[in-house]
């Protein structure tokens, strides 16, 4: 896809972080953008933003992590604008801590925000965009920690996993049955956005039990630590939107943004295919 003016633009988690800035650059390239959320605030605050652009939007309180959100945010798109061009499967969330100390309903909360999502989207708008027999895309927001391993955070590398794996089934799928929809997968490093908040952002079903032993514990507490720190110190956001745009253009699947983790992707690829075993001192040396 390389002319964007007048083409519709639907992005999930799009009042903050990665969202936001792919929409801020889908107003620049004139498209008309659909931006869902399940943080008022966030979209208030988009709102005014966007109306001061003389941007053409529409912004849509849902949550993600229900089936029928999803598909309330596609009729809504197709009700203001009648199709769907770029469909970004973006909103997601993490959760620091050990497995086995981490209550499930955190388990619950991050397979159903990083992962079921992305499957509700894709349910819901590949039939819609192949109706339109137009050339569309789906880029689904993984991490490059869905293509490496670390000693933290398992459920986030889980769910980056799934997502990764999921992505290039369903493009092969729709390469097979020659569709007019394609997919990308956008595989970020730690970039400068409010992920570390988003706890502040939970579905009421997946509220914090204050009364939880866990999250008074220093593992916890050290794991928000840990994760404010990397989130604040990542590269700046301004360029991810054009970047993303620019993989668009190319057509590329695999959207990567850090060069630095090139080789640790190709160490964990080489012990698999050496037969070698993964080995934490790798990441203390």
């Amino acid at each position: 896809m390389k002319e964007f003016k007048d083409k519709v633009a639907v992005i999930t988690g799009g009042a903050n972080g990665i969202g936001l800035a792919i929409a801020e650059e889908a107003i620049k390239r004139g498209m008309k953008v659909v931006i869902g959320d399940i943080h008022k605030e966030g979209l208030e605050r988009v709102e005014k933003i966007f109306k001061e652009k003389n941007a053409d939007f529409i912004t849509v309180y849902m949550d993600v992590t229900e089936f029928e959100d999803m598909k309330m945010l596609a009729e809504k798109t197709i009700e203001k604008y009648g199709q769907v061009d770029l469909f970004f499967n973006n909103a997601g969330v993490v959760v620091p801590g050990d497995i086995w100390n981490i209550p499930l309903n955190d388990i619950d909360y991050i397979i159903y925000s990083n992962l079921f999502s992305i499957v509700y989207g894709l349910k819901v708008f590949i039939p819609i965009m192949e109706k339109q027999k137009t050339k569309c895309r789906i880029i689904n927001t993984a991490s490059v920690a869905g293509l490496l391993s670390s000693p933290g955070m398992p459920t986030y590398h889980m769910t980056k996993f799934g997502n990764i794996g999921l992505s290039e089934a369903v493009d092969l799928q729709l390469q097979e049955k020659e569709s007019n929809v394609r997919l990308s997968v956008f595989c970020p490093g730690y970039i400068q956005t409010d992920l570390h908040n988003c706890d502040k952002r939970r579905p009421e079903k997946f509220k914090i039990d204050p009364n939880e032993p866990y999250y008074q514990s220093e593992e916890y507490k050290e794991g928000l630590k840990k994760a404010h720190y990397v989130i604040t110190t990542g590269i700046p956001i301004d360029s991810i939107g054009m970047s993303v745009f620019q993989a668009i253009e190319d057509e590329q699947f695999y959207i990567l943004t850090h060069p630095e983790y090139m080789p640790v992707i190709g160490w964990r690829v080489k012990n698999i295919l050496d037969g070698k075993n993964p080995d934490v001192k790798f990441f203390k040396s």
